[in-house]
């Protein structure tokens, strides 16, 4: 049975007006004991205040298969582009930033 639901084959339609995607510089994960709630913020420089431009409600079975193929994407990206330096991991951030750039 789980052979026949790993070969299950679906279409899957992206409406025109989401198809652009919505840019988003900042994420807020939330959890209860049955759902993740994911807020696609976007954060604009100067400013004190932001909007969540989409929200994204997934069970926990279905956010650890996300976690997975994002990082088996991340695992592919790094392998032809190179490796994502975050400043955070082990960077003085004032070398990752220079004086009046972030």
């Amino acid at each position: 049975m789980q052979q026949e639901d790993q070969n299950q084959s679906f279409n899957i339609e992206l409406p025109e007006e989401i198809s652009n995607g919505v840019y988003s510089n900042l994420a807020v994960v939330m959890h209860s004991q049955s759902e993740f709630v994911l807020d696609f913020v976007r954060l604009l420089p100067g400013k004190q205040s932001a909007k969540v431009h989409s929200r994204v409600i997934m069970t926990p079975d279905n956010i650890k298969r996300l976690v997975r193929v994002l990082q088996q994407n991340i695992y592919t990206y790094e392998q032809e582009c190179g490796p994502i330096v975050l400043p955070e991991e082990g960077q003085n951030p004032n070398e990752a930033f220079p004086q009046g750039q972030a």
